[in-house]
């Protein structure tokens, strides 16, 4: 189990000083608790938002069985990369997160592109999340108004997401804060609120046979074990964003302890919660291929439709849309703070520009409005082609997955050289280090696989995997940018471990 050691690490000072000591100025504004901390990954994991989401996709996937399973085995794996990933940020708390830990433990070039491959996973990640709670105000608009939602009136939706949480985010990090917080409250009672009424107000309920038990193959494919491993994407899909509360740790008092234990926290909770989430939905279909081929569009949605009614089925989404739209905000802070950090170090074209931070809110406000601008541009895909909100979540997760296990394969590489932080994993430090770093390359793998049979053996815009292309994209781009100018102007940071001073002159 992780220990912390009996040390003090409660006031700004420190917080700052162990930033000092990095070489690392501090220029941000710390205003953000370790429940806020906790609260900004919990709700980029966001139960409400992934679940809901890709439940259609968990459906033809391999079914119940999957699904339930599926998240109770991919969970338990997140949880070991999680806490393999905590204790590196309790030695490194700063706002670049995994391309500064990298950088430390095994120079600039790591450092380089773990960041280019973070970006692009928080980048997508804006988009995708942005994206769903944009499909589910469809839903909600098709049943309210009956307005159809087309690929246009959708955009126009997803725009005036971006905006509202570019807004957001532009009043500081303390407004931040406080709406995770209420995050957390809403998701958990959501899923009670859901869970309660598919429970109770239906008649007619799945048995607990096919909940557990039924397995289902929409992909075409014909073995089953193949299919089984696609099903455990919803759950991998998910899990996604914790490296939030890394990315918050210079905001956040109690760095050390406070961001490895938001990050553990999050998705144990978020597991907790998610596995009762996906029970009562499933529970609760009323007619599979029926749910598959709703006239929302939206899985869920027809699931609340068919069990509880119009009203009910309204009410319920409402809950959903904004659990999503907190989702969506606390991902742009996240991400903000990695352009912020990212450009401190000279990586980013523009770098002085994206660096610079508001005297008035403490926060990186140009920063804010890259993330959201180029997530808006990822997005632009969705007016033409239906598969273009899965090849957006692709992006995501085949960005920032591979960057959670480099940081802890650099950590068990250079071992002798690693100064530990307060929050620890003591003994199990090389064990779940490995398991950890095993299991990212395997999920690695498994994203870049075909999820769907081509017909006739041709492959289609509708059949074909993004995940792969994007992948290659990023690193022959973070390729040719560090050949071209990155060895020249980016500025690593010091490889020095974390307990070393650097003179003033040497701060970033």
């Amino acid at each position: 189990m992780p220990r912390t050691d009996r040390v003090d690490y409660g006031t700004d000072l420190d917080d700052d000083s162990t930033l000092r000591r990095m070489g690392i100025k501090p220029v941000l504004t710390r205003r953000m608790s370790p429940f806020g901390n906790f609260a900004i990954s919990f709700s980029v994991i966001s139960i409400l938002s992934g679940c809901m989401t890709l439940f259609g996709f968990g459906m033809i996937t391999g079914g119940p069985v999957v699904m339930l399973w599926g998240w109770a085995i991919v969970g338990a794996m997140v949880m070991l990369v999680g806490a393999g990933l905590a204790e590196v940020t309790s030695a490194y708390p700063t706002s670049g997160a995994l391309f500064d830990m990298t950088s430390r433990l095994g120079g600039p070039r790591w450092g380089w592109f773990t960041g280019w491959l973070n970006l692009l996973g928080l980048l997508g990640g804006i988009a995708g999340i942005d994206y769903g709670a944009a499909l589910f105000t469809g839903a909600f608009a098709n049943l309210q108004w009956g307005s159809q939602p087309t690929p246009g009136r959708t955009m126009l939706i997803y725009l005036a997401i971006l905006l509202l949480h570019a807004t957001l985010n532009l009043f500081g990090v303390r407004l931040v804060s406080v709406l995770n917080s209420v995050s957390v409250w809403w998701h958990l009672g959501g899923v009670a609120l859901i869970v309660g009424a598919l429970a109770v107000v239906p008649d007619h309920h799945q048995s607990t046979h096919v909940v557990f038990t039924h397995f289902v193959n929409g992909t075409g494919w014909s073995n089953h074990w193949y299919v089984v491993l696609l099903g455990l994407l919803l759950a991998q899909y998910t899990f996604s964003g914790y490296d939030a509360s890394a990315h918050l740790s210079e905001e956040t008092t109690h760095a050390q302890t406070s961001a490895p234990r938001g990050i553990v926290r999050a998705i144990f909770w978020s597991w907790l919660a998610g596995f009762v989430l996906l029970l009562g939905l499933t529970y609760a279909i009323q007619d599979y291929a029926g749910t598959l081929a709703g006239s929302t569009g939206v899985p869920p949605a027809q699931i609340f439709l068919d069990a509880l009614g119009s009203a009910g089925a309204k009410a319920l989404l409402l809950v959903v849309i904004a659990a999503q739209l907190f989702c969506g905000n606390a991902e742009v802070a996240a991400c903000s703070r990695m352009v912020f950090a990212f450009s401190r170090n000279g990586a980013l074209p523009g770098s002085p520009r994206w660096r610079r931070v508001s005297e008035r809110t403490g926060t990186p406000t140009n920063a804010v409005w890259l993330s959201v601008a180029v997530a808006a541009v990822l997005a632009l895909p969705a007016l033409y082609s239906t598969v273009a909100y899965g090849a957006v979540t692709a992006i995501n997760v085949i960005g920032i997955t591979p960057a959670y296990a480099i940081p802890i394969y650099l950590r068990l590489r250079y071992r002798r050289n690693f100064q530990q932080g307060p929050w620890h994993l003591g003994r199990w430090s090389t064990p779940i280090g490995w398991t950890a770093v095993t299991w990212v390359t395997f999920v690695t793998v498994l994203f870049c696989l075909p999820q769907t049979r081509p017909t006739h053996g041709l492959v289609s815009v509708e059949t074909f995997n993004y995940a792969p292309v994007a992948l290659a994209i990023a690193l022959i781009l973070a390729t040719v940018w560090w050949l071209t100018r990155g060895r020249h102007g980016y500025h690593a940071p010091t490889a020095a471990p974390a307990h070393q001073s650097l003179d003033a002159e040497e701060l970033v």
